[in-house]
């Protein structure tokens, strides 16, 4: 693995000019949000910008790359907001992976239409990159794009690449980009899991990142640009006030919009990155229940798992025997065996080392475990390693020993893009 580092004053040039938009932004009226923990106020990139007037955008025909948790602390839609405000021309918005009113499962988009509620023409972005989607911002006649997306947190979940085939199209097109930051609901404590290897590269990871990012998606376009982009796109970010890096979702008192049909809940984000490894094995990952990513399961399974699981002593996770019926996906109509994820202390909780011993656990208490076919987890993990190691019958600690070098390279280089404390 290897990560490519441009000189250290271009870096911190470019944090501090994303802090500095921010700062102009953030000027003007706030808007009334209720005070957080400790009396904080937390104000989003897209909160900020509005309370600012929408300098940034002043005399530019904008196009902004949005979903369903593009919305405002009173649950209105930022593309509605944006569209009945004369401060702001929004003339076109781009829709990522599932749409931008949200109505496609995984895998899928909502193609190009004209949005009934403004009349604004909506691109399709899902996979497409480079000149194509270059092409689409050129066509739609816009000289700024803008992000603003809630993220996850994990790298294997699109819109951080998304993030960053639309950056890498608007520095081909021409354009100006602009991140509005929100919460990675998660923390931002710290980065986790095994780095990508580059030769792994796909739309569930473009570049070297670790598997747990641990930033928000604002310093994830200063990464994206500092360090992998070829052609740095002219960028400004607009940074939330009232955020700290251990703060979870709930803290920020802002309403959970699913960001895809199963990413119903905050509960659901804090285990993803480590039980959606599980998409890469023959067990259900939940797709199909009312709990994605906290049930596990397959037919054959019984209550060894569990008691296995819990067995290894992960810290602040518990496992309770489950069965259930998915109405979808794998096992659809069959009722199958597995846990339940049941998180106890946040704090003490590590969803990567927790995917990783439900494999190892899995593998060993039940005979019928198997990879996908076409060995998806190496896309997921980043590497061959992960599944290599646990055929040969490494233990967790021996797995996550694994990956620490690479791991500490990478949270170097994400030391220097950090903005908030």
């Amino acid at each position: 693995m290897t990560l490519s580092r441009r000189n250290l004053l271009a870096t911190t040039a470019a944090v501090a000019a994303g802090t500095t938009t921010a700062a102009a932004v953030s000027t003007g009226t706030a808007h009334a949000a209720p005070a957080g923990h400790g009396g904080r106020r937390l104000r989003t990139g897209f909160e900020r910008l509005a309370d600012g007037g929408y300098a940034p955008l002043d005399g530019q025909k904008v196009g902004i790359v949005t979903n369903p948790t593009g919305i405002t602390r009173d649950v209105r839609h930022i593309v509605d907001v944006m569209h009945a405000d004369d401060r702001v021309n929004l003339t076109a918005v781009f829709g990522p992976e599932h749409g931008f009113r949200g109505t496609a499962q995984a895998g899928g988009s909502e193609g190009r239409y004209d949005d009934p509620a403004t009349g604004l023409p909506v691109y399709d972005t899902y996979l497409k990159n480079g000149q194509p989607l270059a092409d689409v911002f050129t066509a739609s006649g816009v000289d700024t794009v803008v992000f603003d997306i809630q993220d996850v947190g994990a790298r294997f979940y699109t819109y951080i690449w998304t993030l960053f085939d639309c950056m890498e199209a608007a520095s081909l097109a021409g354009k100006r980009f602009v991140v509005l930051d929100r919460p990675n609901p998660v923390t931002g404590r710290a980065a986790l899991g095994p780095v990508l290897h580059e030769e792994f590269a796909t739309f569930v990871g473009r570049q070297p990142i670790a598997q747990a990012h641990g930033m928000t998606v604002a310093e994830l376009a200063l990464l994206f640009n500092g360090e992998f982009l070829e052609s740095p796109v002219p960028l400004e970010t607009v940074t939330m006030t009232g955020w700290k890096r251990s703060e979870f979702y709930d803290a920020s008192e802002l309403p959970w919009v699913p960001p895809s049909p199963n990413m119903p809940t905050p509960e659901c984000a804090l285990v993803y990155s480590g039980t959606c490894l599980f998409e890469g094995t023959n067990l259900s990952e939940g797709r199909g229940t009312t709990r994605p990513f906290e049930l596990l399961g397959a037919e054959g399974i019984d209550g060894g798992w569990a008691a296995a699981a819990n067995g290894a002593g992960l810290p602040g996770v518990r496992f309770r025997e489950a069965y259930f019926a998915p109405t979808f996906s794998k096992f659809a109509g069959r009722t199958v065996g597995g846990v339940q994820l049941h998180v106890h202390d946040r704090a003490a909780f590590d969803p990567v080392r927790t995917g990783i011993a439900l494999l190892v656990t899995a593998r060993r208490t039940w005979e019928g475990f198997a990879w996908r076919p076409d060995n998806w987890i190496d896309r997921l993990t980043g590497s061959t390693q992960v599944r290599t190691m646990i055929d040969a019958g490494a233990d967790t600690d021996e797995v996550v020993d694994g990956w620490e070098r690479e791991l500490a390279a990478f949270r170097r280089i994400r030391r220097q893009y950090l903005l908030y404390k």
